[in-house]
């Protein structure tokens, strides 16, 4: 029951050349933006889609990785450092002009995944430039929260607790992005701005990590019989962590009306699997302690509810009808047994057992690696 949305990785970026913009004093501080032009090359060639090594070769430049996702992690992660080295000089807090200057000689580039236009414009991306190595690094990081994600989903089926795992982590790239990153950029971004640059949209982003770890810790507690009625509340929980998120998306389109209302779809659909699959299990409880008359309100209710929302992407809507298919023969099945046997009152509204969400799943806490090497430049006395 996991839907897939992989737009968060889906970006592209135009060429950067370090060296060519930065004048170095000294021959180490040039291999510095030698090596830092380089690991950005690779990860431009990766989601530009440019490179032309052999899969053999890509296996071994990574140490031995053999998944598209994680050498791409790998090339995001050896870059990073490097790039955490270069900002003290250069981002847009410097006081020497010139290197705000040089800074913004580099063309910092990114094209969106999550704006309207990237879904509509068939003549190849739009890229939006802001001269700001806080903006290189944000994006740089959302491209990883997003190749992560990627990467939990290509191992759910092998691996629940790993798949968990990634996800926190990816949840916790995009908390830092939000709380630590992206707010000193907001006041420079421009009234065109990829959605991606928001510390609000990146909020979003760990929330929704957050529900898609807490949907794999279920499928690990079903697995091991877990009770009903907590699997109910955990169910209830990813519709709490969804609801937040949500919550946050609508205050995101007052600030950035180009963002893609397929976000919305998305957690949207998340939340009423979650809420059908957390009732079925909460009836699944209440008839186990005698009131089938309660199980059959809350199933009844819940159907009428959701049956109202099939909305959006064909791949959402067949999985969003088969668990609607699967309540109403549970539906069905109660029913028919009240009617023969038990003869109770059928509740509705306010006479309805409210369902409780717990959420048991935090955030990995990301730490930012640097490179501790002194640079130097020309500009400075």
């Amino acid at each position: 029951m996991m839907l897939h949305f992989v737009q968060p990785s889906k970006l592209k970026t135009k060429k950067i050349v370090f060296e060519d913009v930065y004048a170095a004093c000294d021959s180490a501080t040039l291999e510095h933006l030698k090596e830092l032009s380089s690991k950005r090359r690779a990860i431009e060639d990766a989601i530009n889609e440019t490179s032309f090594i052999t899969e053999a070769i890509a296996k071994e430049m990574s140490g031995g990785l053999e998944s598209r996702c994680e050498q791409d992690i790998h090339k995001i992660q050896q870059y990073l450092p490097l790039l955490e080295n270069l900002f003290p000089y250069a981002d847009g807090t410097s006081t020497n002009n010139r290197m705000v200057q040089w800074t913004a000689a580099l063309k910092i580039r990114w094209s969106s995944a999550l704006s309207t236009s990237s879904f509509f414009n068939f003549m190849g991306p739009k890229f939006f430039q802001l001269d700001s190595l806080r903006f290189e690094l944000g994006m740089t990081l959302f491209l990883c929260g997003g190749i992560l994600r990627e990467r939990a989903l290509e191992v759910l089926s092998a691996d629940l607790v790993q798949s968990a795992t990634i996800f926190r982590q990816a949840a916790g790239i995009y908390h830092h992005l939000a709380h630590d990153v992206l707010p000193p950029l907001q006041p420079e971004l421009p009234p065109e701005k990829p959605p991606e640059a928001l510390a609000a949209v990146s909020t979003i982003m760990s929330l929704i990590c957050l529900a898609e770890a807490q949907a794999v810790t279920i499928r690990k507690a079903e697995e091991k019989g877990t009770s009903s009625s907590l699997l109910a509340k955990l169910h209830h929980g990813v519709t709490l962590f969804l609801e937040e998120a949500i919550g946050v998306f609508h205050t995101v389109v007052t600030q950035c009306k180009d963002i893609s209302l397929r976000l919305l779809e998305f957690m949207s659909f998340n939340k009423y699997l979650h809420e059908l699959k957390g009732m079925q299990y909460l009836a699944e409880n209440l008839k186990g302690n005698g009131q089938i008359g309660a199980a059959i309100g809350v199933l009844r209710s819940v159907l009428v509810n959701v049956q109202k929302k099939i909305i959006g992407e064909v791949c959402w809507k067949s999985s969003y009808q088969k668990q609607i298919q699967e309540a109403s023969e549970v539906l069905r099945k109660l029913v028919h047994e009240n009617d023969f046997v038990w003869h109770e009152k059928i509740p509705s509204g306010d006479e309805l057992p409210l369902p409780e969400g717990s959420k048991i799943v935090t955030f990995i806490p990301y730490s930012p690696k640097r490179w501790e090497k002194q640079l130097s430049f020309k500009t400075q006395v």
